[in-house]
């Protein structure tokens, strides 16, 4: 991703294209190949010696997407999805499994580790329901 008067020289002279395509040529592509565009126009600005204040908590200033609301919704196919900003706050892995248990009482769902499962409802601080139709053999 350019930045300063390299991305100002480079979106000059793409100046006769779409904003997409400027905002690619200058390289706010995505991994899904989607174009980045708050992070380009963000980026144009400060070239152009505007400074914006940090959205970010931590100082960094980098651009952070879209914030965890803390609600989701069951989709047409019945999937539900639970977004990687929730998954990176639990410090979940790519490859980790979990046991689904529906809690009817409360109509919650809780995703439990298939390893180390004991730490995890410890901390939440409550016993996992004991599921007594298990075959012993």
């Amino acid at each position: 991703m350019l930045t300063g008067q390299e991305l100002l020289n480079r979106a000059r002279s793409l100046s006769n294209r779409s904003e997409d395509e400027i905002a690619r040529g200058c390289g706010y592509v995505g991994p899904s190949g989607r174009v980045l565009r708050k992070g380009f126009y963000k980026a144009l600005v400060e070239a152009k010696g505007y400074k914006l204040p940090s959205s970010s908590s931590s100082g960094g200033g980098g651009t952070r997407g879209r914030q965890a609301e803390f609600k989701t919704r069951v989709h047409g196919n019945g999937n539900l999805l639970i977004g990687h900003a929730y998954t990176r706050r639990l410090g979940l892995e790519p490859g980790q499994e979990f046991r689904i248990e529906l809690r009817q009482d409360s109509r919650s769902i809780w995703l439990l580790p298939m390893n180390n499962e004991e730490l995890k409802v410890a901390e939440v601080g409550s016993e996992p329901d004991q599921d007594t139709s298990k075959d012993p053999s």
